[in-house]
């Protein structure tokens, strides 16, 4: 069996690579012994956003306080809490189905694939060859070598959500954002929640941002502990996890959220010469493998772990596969959220990574949601945005506070298209909205030479002409 195309995974890279490269008119086949929809759909960014969503209409009634209006304390139904998280992954699974991509023309083989030559996969006993390959196998949750882990029955994102029972004390290990993002889904469903971070509390984020994540975390309730390591893990009636530093920390579940390491065993690739490693398979610019026929997509290489680059490498690979483009993928815009309560988004560099690659030629904007008029009528201040400018264009951003997530999406462009900060200074903005923020703090990197004195000694002299 002769294909165009062979693509081994069905997260959100396997998918768009197979759809689209089928739409265009390349014969696919696609492999997948597990659910469809990966990852991403079925234990993470949805059922994830989904236990959220939750949590945080329970913390609506406190919330609400600081406006002059009371509610009763919220009643946890954890079960209707699962049936919701599980109704939102059954209402989008649709789009990521079988029937779906089978209507695109795609031959789907529900089996494991593994590479038999360089150019031949074999499946289910079949064997099929293709001129091109896609890997897309994702990634997995990577799990420390912690003596006495493997000897009590800890929990990871592809276990935690649908538990039959609300954990009483949720020990988490790691606090990245899935870390702080369950933390705090658990703590406002009435669950206590302990974070143990061995550096500090969002390590990759800008530092003063992921401080206002902290502070939002420990106000919940959530208790975060910071620079400290878990060096044995005990089992019995519940869980304890002895650090590094003396102290002890006991509770009744534990989840390990340390990172992701990517799935490239049992798939063969060796026989294929595809160089792997410890951070996932060794790709080139246009993400090609060292098989030249080979490209690997998503979790699986070396590079940004997170869905929408799963799909922005997809596109790369549709262009330099289907249409012979030599596109190669940057990732110099590549934004992400955590979804805590404020959010955080970032895009492109943090300040202490700016700093150290433009030096004094960097400037560094800031704004408080204190002086946004939305924030203050919602009662919603507490957070900050930052952009990092070099010679009048942006180079990253960083924001905390409500809606985080979607006012980054500008500042996402502007570092994308190369825009100057007097074009997003010159739009303009619904008021009151949040995304005014962008304006106003574009605009504010101008104030000093508006008003300054040179540009008043310029408006008196125009002022006598005639």
């Amino acid at each position: 069996m002769t294909y165009d195309l062979a693509v081994i995974g069905v997260g959100a890279a396997g998918l768009v690579t197979a759809g689209g490269a089928s739409q265009l008119g390349l014969k696919v086949v696609l492999f997948e012994a597990g659910e469809m929809g990966g990852e991403c759909l079925n234990t993470g960014c949805v059922p994830s956003k989904a236990l959220l969503a939750a949590a945080h209409a329970a913390h609506a009634g406190p919330a609400a306080a600081g406006l002059g209006v009371r509610f009763p304390a919220p009643e946890i139904d954890w079960a209707a809490d699962n049936g919701h998280v599980a109704s939102v992954i059954e209402t989008i699974a649709p789009h990521d189905s079988q029937e779906r991509f089978e209507g695109f023309g795609v031959d789907v083989v529900r089996a494991h694939a593994r590479f038999a030559t360089p150019d031949t996969l074999e499946a289910d006993g079949r064997r099929y060859r293709a001129k091109r390959v896609v890997i897309a196998t994702g990634s997995a949750p990577a799990v420390p070598p912690i003596p006495g882990l493997a000897d009590v029955p800890y929990l990871t994102n592809e276990t935690v959500f649908g538990l039959p029972d609300r954990p009483a004390h949720l020990l988490i290990l790691g606090g990245g954002a899935i870390g702080c993002e369950l933390a705090q889904a658990h703590r406002r469903l009435v669950a206590r929640a302990t974070i143990v971070e061995a550096d500090r509390l969002l390590p990759r984020d800008d530092r003063d941002a992921a401080a206002v994540v902290a502070d939002s975390l420990r106000a919940d309730g959530v208790e975060v502990i910071e620079g400290a390591r878990a060096v044995r893990v005990e089992g019995g009636a519940g869980i304890t996890l002895h650090l590094d530093d003396g102290r002890t920390v006991a509770g009744s579940h534990l989840l390990v959220a340390v990172g992701r390491a990517p799935r490239v065993a049992g798939f063969g690739l060796e026989v294929a010469g595809v160089a792997h490693g410890p951070g996932g398979i060794a790709v080139d610019a246009r993400l090609r493998t060292t098989n030249k026929r080979v490209w690997a997509v998503g979790d699986c290489r070396d590079g940004p772990r997170f869905t929408h680059a799963a799909g922005y490498d997809a596109g790369i690979a549709i262009r330099n596969i289907v249409f012979k483009l030599p596109a190669k993928a940057d990732y110099r815009a590549l934004p992400w959220v955590t979804y805590t309560d404020p959010e955080l988004a970032q895009v492109g560099l943090t300040e202490a990574r700016a700093r150290e690659r433009f030096g004094d030629a960097l400037r560094v904007l800031r704004w408080s949601f204190a002086k946004n008029d939305r924030a203050q009528a919602e009662g919603r201040t507490r957070g900050l945005a930052k952009v990092m400018a070099v010679r009048g264009r942006p180079v990253g951003a960083t924001i905390v506070g409500p809606a985080a997530g979607e006012t980054i999406q500008i500042w996402s462009l502007a570092v994308s298209a190369r825009l100057k900060l007097s074009t997003v200074a010159g739009m303009i903005a619904p008021y009151p909205t949040y995304g005014e923020m962008a304006k106003a703090l574009a605009g504010d990197s101008f104030t000093a030479s508006l008003f300054s004195p040179r540009t008043r000694r310029l408006v008196r002299l125009l002022h006598r002409l005639p």
